[in-house]
């Protein structure tokens, strides 16, 4: 039996993103080097270091819920074609960028510009594909954007080596094409939205404001948020871990990137068209017991390999995790408001992504990477005990929990 059967017939726009994703992340390395450009190249300490990355997080938090809305409002694939647009001038710009201040100002567009792209591209997901279908189409879209960063990071740790202005020249670059790529194949077309049976029943869509009076969203999203503070800690505190405790080249940590990549290449869609058939809670606690037992392992990583071996462990609890997530918030958002739904999920991950990299390298700083990384585990436990006690289907009665 094909374990990749059943994709082909996804709805177009599902494909076009795949297409637009990839040419994106091909040439994502700003971010994921960003610390060590900040640290090598600016001279700034790991604690400023990662508060920039906390701005950055801060920034997308703010952009999330808006750029949902907007969505809603004038449609996704516009505020996907400026989103890409945008982003890649400011990121061809940001090396221009020298002290503090216009690192923070650089930094706050990069985040203003680039993160509107998500919760647009998740809300025509949402749209285009019926609910018993959104995890393998949530799994497909990840599939395009980790094909792409098992070449951008790769490629991006030897540039480093001899130019750092590059690796944000060449990731401008490759949003310019992504913006190209996705005016032409969309055209004019219009997305359709896919109406599920308690949203077409619910009538007119509930005010913006009042999603936070969704109780299931409300508690799942502050359940989720540890969750993803221990998986922004790839960005952050790892790359520290791996260069000033392990003492490895730049070089060896975007293999790390490609070796997690590959893996979802591989494996992430077979992985979840066999799990098409489980609870969201099952899913979702599963997912975040292997994130938070993948980064508590680097309690004993020596070397390469060993912190390879924990890259696996997170990397199956994130191709578990983030579509099964994805897919739930799907099935919660009712018709004409998965924009919205998806900025306030992703306002969250903004939050994590804002909260993590200082948390995590403030406790560095002071514990050591012990207390880090076992702390982390104990978080994502309690949260995976939360998820399956709590949630169950919010539009699929006919599986059993």
């Amino acid at each position: 039996m094909n374990p990749w059967r059943g994709i082909g017939s996804l709805p177009k726009e599902v494909w076009i993103l795949f297409a637009t994703n990839l040419v994106n992340r091909m040439g994502m390395m700003g971010l994921p080097f960003l610390v060590i450009y900040l640290t090598s190249a600016r001279g700034f300490s790991p604690s400023d270091a990662g508060f920039v990355l906390s701005i950055y997080g801060l920034s997308a938090l703010c952009t999330s819920p808006f750029a949902g809305r907007l969505s809603d409002a004038v449609g996704p694939v516009r505020v996907m074609k400026l989103s890409l647009l945008c982003s890649g001038i400011v990121l061809i710009l940001f090396p221009l960028a020298s002290t503090f201040p216009w690192i923070i100002v650089g930094t706050v567009l990069w985040s203003v510009t680039g993160e509107a792209f998500r919760p647009a591209s998740m809300a025509v997901i949402t749209s285009v594909v019926p609910s018993e279908r959104r995890r393998s189409a949530f799994s497909v879209n990840r599939l395009a954007i980790n094909l792409g960063m098992s070449i951008g990071p790769a490629f991006g740790g030897f540039l480093l080596m001899y130019s750092y202005p590059m690796i944000f020249w060449v990731d401008g670059a490759t949003s310019l094409m992504a913006a190209v790529l996705v005016t032409v194949a969309m055209g004019k077309r219009q997305i359709t939205v896919h109406h599920t049976q308690e949203a077409t029943e619910g009538g007119e869509p509930i005010p913006a404001k009042a999603i936070w009076k969704d109780r299931r969203l409300f508690y799942f999203l502050l359940t989720i948020l540890p969750v993803f503070i221990t998986f922004f800690q790839h960005s952050s505190t790892l790359p520290l871990v791996f260069f000033e405790i392990l003492h490895q080249p730049p070089s060896a940590f975007g293999f790390l990137f490609t070796f997690n990549t590959v893996l979802i290449v591989l494996v992430e869609i077979p992985l979840n068209l066999a799990m098409a058939q489980w609870s969201h809670r099952s899913v979702l606690m599963l997912g975040a017991l292997l994130v938070g037992a993948g980064f508590g392992a680097m309690t004993f990583a020596t070397e390469f390999w060993t912190v390879a071996g924990t890259v696996v462990i997170w990397t199956f609890g994130e191709m578990i995790f983030l579509p099964g997530a994805s897919a739930y918030v799907g099935d919660l958002a009712p018709a004409r408001q998965q924009g919205l739904y998806m900025g306030a999920y992703q306002m969250v991950a903004n939050v994590s992504f804002a909260i993590g990299p200082w948390l995590g390298t403030t406790i560095f700083e002071k514990f050591g990477p012990a207390t880090l990384w076992s702390g982390l585990f104990l978080i994502c436990a309690f949260a995976s005990l939360i998820l399956f006690h709590s949630h169950g289907q919010p539009h699929r009665p006919q599986e059993q929990l």
